[in-house]
């Protein structure tokens, strides 16, 4: 479905939309509706007082005039007064009660609809996340499902509101066929152009929402990502905040350039509008003015008449402006359904792993990352056998870090297979899948949250902080972790406490093995993993590795490759798959080959400097 054919109201998409999030709704608190029927309750007191006491009462009055005893009305007016006084002050207090409540559920709501779009993002596959449409999409459903749409509350209004004025129209009609019958095909008419209209320039609110979604995302980014303190060294030791301001104003521009094209195409229909209401006052009260005049009705009956028209035009109006509205609504809000339901990249099997010791076989493996046409590897062989410690290494772009995405399934191989115990990797449950391995990224992210919480990262188990402790020791962090103010209860960064602390580069990634470890998973994968680490902190990694991998499969990548020798095999990748393997001894043999070379290099640079 095209952009354009997307951006057209549906009745299918309304009626999918405004069903699931009234279910959304009753599931998670029950009190919004109660709320409406409270207001429904205080609305109709506001009508009673609107339109049928203000008649009795210069009925009553009309009576005098025209000399009826005051003795014998006195009364009644007063009463009619007393009611009028009691209908405005409890429909004022049981509006502003279900408001108020209402309100309140508006936030939880959108709480609980953000907390759905940050749950399908974690649980994604990973590939989406590097996916220009998948955030595309995720934008839209953030934008559609909040302030566009709002969310439970805005699409459960609608709905109310159309059923009350629907209910309020119907009171009307039947007032004004009583009095002025002539009004109704005046009110008709003129309501039927206004709706035109009114649905003329929702589409055109939808259309530019979809243009906008993808500017808006930028725009977030560098108006609120940006003014992350994070930034903060970058931006002022090269400058940058000129270029960053040129770039928000480049995106505001463009926002601005949209709002001012959506206004232009808007405001035709506004016009058209305000002529058919000039139309409809003008045609309605010559109407009920000149049957007044006349005698047919009294003026009460023309008070009567005049609040019923208004609320007939109000009703009908408010009837089609909200049904525009919900049309709208849904199908902003729909973003989030599409977002919800986005499709899965990787077919997901359900074999369990055996617990055994493990085989890993790269069989004539070939990757090209989506939406591009180059191979970033190409016909990989290679196995890896139980406990073995294998070393990747190369230059920067060989596929190194792709490598490690393929085999813990973040992407499936283009071409090939990989084999873990003889099984294709596609036919395992995921999540069993996924227990196999603990892995350092070089582009690691550690959480505002305790040291102890970042540590123990997905495990919720009790009992757990001497574990902790001793893979603290083994990476060299417990020393550090525990002159912290609040120990390893400390929280990291300043994101949500002002007390939090800003651990090193070094002692960040030392957390982050500290996780890996802790998982104790079959396969250690640990991706340049002591590159902001000092050289003794360096060494002190190196000469714990038999400790820290024990007897696990690990796959350790690095450009130091004095850290090689730590393992059973090295795999040299250039040109996009396997040059060279074998042994730190094997490899040096080759005295023109890759390795030698950069391992020759890497020597003679630490002998010049010595």
């Amino acid at each position: 479905m095209n952009e354009e054919q997307n951006s057209k109201v549906s009745l299918a998409v309304t009626l999918k939309t405004a069903k699931y999030l009234i279910r959304f709704g009753a599931k998670h608190d029950k009190r919004l509706f109660y709320m409406y029927i409270v207001k429904f309750i205080g609305n109709v007191l506001g009508e009673f007082k609107t339109l049928l006491l203000p008649k009795l009462l210069m009925d009553e009055l009309g009576l005098i005039l025209d000399g009826a005893p005051v003795s014998e009305h006195l009364r009644t007016i007063i009463i009619y007064v007393a009611l009028t006084i009691i209908g405005e002050l409890l429909s004022g207090i049981l509006t502003n009660i279900a408001d108020s409540h209402i309100n309140v559920l508006r936030e939880k709501f959108a709480n609980l609809l953000a907390e759905e779009i940050s749950l399908k993002s974690m649980t994604m596959d990973f590939q989406h996340t590097e996916d220009p449409d998948a955030l595309d999409k995720q934008n839209k459903a953030k934008e559609g499902v909040d302030w566009y749409s709002q969310g439970v509350v805005g699409i459960t209004n609608c709905l109310f509101e159309i059923v009350y004025n629907i209910l309020a129209t119907i009171a009307s009609i039947v007032i004004i066929a009583i009095y002025c019958p002539l009004l109704l095909p005046v009110q008709a008419l003129t309501m039927g152009m206004v709706c035109f209209f009114n649905i003329k320039k929702a589409n055109v609110d939808t259309k530019f929402f979809l243009m906008l979604a993808k500017s808006n995302r930028i725009f977030s980014y560098v108006y609120y990502e940006l003014a992350d303190f994070r930034y903060g060294k970058e931006i002022r030791l090269y400058n940058a905040t000129d270029m960053m301001a040129g770039r928000a104003d480049k995106y505001a521009t463009i926002q601005n350039d949209l709002w001012k094209e959506e206004a232009a195409e808007e405001v035709k229909f506004m016009y058209g509008s305000c002529v058919a209401n000039a139309i409809r006052d003008g045609a309605s009260y010559f109407y009920m003015g000149y049957r007044t005049l006349k005698g047919f009705i009294t003026v009460g009956d023309f008070s009567i008449c005049v609040a019923a028209a208004s609320r007939l035009y109000r009703g009908l109006l408010y009837t089609g402006q909200n049904f525009t509205q919900l049309l709208q609504r849904c199908n902003y809000a729909h973003k989030f359904l599409e977002f919800m339901d986005y499709p899965d990249a990787l077919d997901k099997g359900e074999t369990k792993v055996k617990e055994t010791d493990h085989v890993i076989e790269f069989k004539d493996v070939s990757f090209k990352y989506p939406r591009t046409d180059e191979y970033v590897l190409s016909h990989i062989n290679i196995t890896i056998k139980p406990g073995e410690h294998l070393s990747i290494v190369g230059l920067n772009g060989a596929g190194k870090t792709t490598f490690v995405k393929l085999l813990c399934r973040l992407y499936d191989v283009t071409e090939g297979e990989i084999l873990i115990d003889g099984i294709n990797i596609k036919d395992y449950s995921e999540e069993e899948y996924r227990k196999l391995f603990a892995v350092v990224f070089q582009d690691f992210k550690l959480f505002a949250f305790s040291l102890k919480d970042n540590i123990k990262l997905g495990d919720e188990s009790e009992g757990s902080d001497e574990k902790v402790e001793e893979v603290l020791k083994l990476s060299g962090l417990y020393e550090d972790a525990v002159k912290l103010d609040k120990g390893l209860d400390t929280i990291l960064f300043k994101s949500f406490d002002e007390h939090g602390t800003e651990l090193s580069g070094g002692q960040q990634q030392k957390a982050a093995i500290s996780r890996a470890l802790y998982k104790n998973a079959p396969v250690v994968i640990l991706d340049e993993p002591t590159a902001a680490l000092d050289p003794i902190a360096e060494y002190d990694i190196y000469s714990k590795f038999d400790t820290l991998v024990g007897g696990k499969s690990a796959i350790y990548i690095s450009h130091r490759l004095s850290s090689c020798k730590f393992c059973d095999k090295i795999a040299v990748f250039a040109d996009k798959t396997i040059k060279e393997y074998g042994t730190h001894d094997e490899l040096l043999r080759y005295k023109d080959g890759i390795y030698a070379n950069m391992f020759m290099t890497q020597a003679q640079y630490y002998v010049e400097n010595a």
